[in-house]
Parts: structure tokens; C-alpha cells; sequence
């Protein structure tokens, strides 16, 4: 077990959740399943209690909590895409799953866990700073998905 572990709260999906992040990034691993030793406040003994899994290299344990307990934007992954067909395949693949589109290249998955889906060009673009900087800014402020092309647009204008 890591050092450091992100624990992720889910109603009863921990398991489905953790199984989709494996499929959809890369550096994604799948680990332990462990199950309930006796009832608990959200669940029987044998269900899934905790998930142990690897999203985009960051160690994870999804935990079967219940209800109680909701997710916000913030805490989110930040993912680093190379081009427009990276950035489009991570995006569609939470959003058409259920999840739903934000603004800046924030997406929340359909267990309300938030996700930055951030090309490269746009991380560069914001720290080079000046005015190329700005006009970066400004056309990312009016996204959803980033748009690689416009934000390459914007920096040359």
C-alpha cells in the first residue's frame, strides 16, 4: 500500500467506478476487492466494501459509503492530454457514460467525482505568461471541452 492513498467515496459503485477509470486512462490499474466482514450503516456483510486501484499512475481506494456523502469540484483529477484526439476521447468517454459536461475542461464522471480534462498546449500557453497568456485564458473561458486549435488560435493572435 502507498504512502499517500486518495480515498474516493462512492454510494455502492466503488467497484463499476473503479473498473471504468481502469478501461478509460492509461497508467490505470486495478487492485484489491475486499468485502464487508459484518453489516455496516450502508451495506451487508460480502458486499464490496473498498477497491484498491491505480487512476493515471495516482493510488486510489474507492470506499462504499453510502449516500452521505457527495463529491464537489473541489477535488479533482487533472488530466494531462497531448493532442485534440486524447483530449476528446478522455472527455466523451465521461460524458457519455453518464456524466455531465462543465465549464474550462471540467467534466464530472456519473459518480459526481470531477475531472480536468487539460491538453498540454493550454497548461503551456497559461504558464508562458504576457499577453498570449490572456488571450489563452480568455478562449478557454469560454469552453467546455478545450479546443486545442482555438487556444493555438489565440496564442498566435
Amino acid at each position: 500500500m502507498a504512502k499517500n492513498t486518495i480515498c474516493l467515496c462512492y454510494d455502492k459503485d466503488a467497484e463499476t467506478a473503479a473498473r471504468f477509470y481502469v478501461e478509460t486512462f492509461p497508467q490505470s490499474t486495478m487492485g484489491a476487492v475486499h468485502r464487508a466482514p459484518a453489516d455496516y450503516p450502508s451495506g451487508q456483510a460480502g458486499d464490496v466494501l473498498t477497491v484498491a486501484f491505480t487512476v493515471a499512475g495516482i493510488p486510489c481506494i474507492g470506499l462504499n459509503g453510502g449516500p452521505a456523502f457527495r463529491h464537489s469540484e473541489a477535488f479533482s483529477f487533472q488530466i494531462a492530454t497531448d493532442d485534440q484526439a486524447e483530449t476528446d476521447r478522455l472527455w466523451n468517454a465521461i460524458v457519455d457514460n453518464g456524466g455531465q459536461e462543465s465549464a474550462c475542461g471540467w467534466c464530472r464522471d456519473r459518480w459526481g467525482i470531477s475531472w480536468q480534462i487539460t491538453p498540454r498546449v493550454l497548461t503551456s500557453a497559461l504558464a508562458a505568461g504576457g499577453v498570449a497568456a490572456q488571450r489563452a485564458f480568455s478562449a478557454m473561458m469560454a469552453m467546455r471541452r478545450i479546443d486545442v486549435a482555438a487556444i493555438e488560435a489565440a496564442m498566435d493572435t
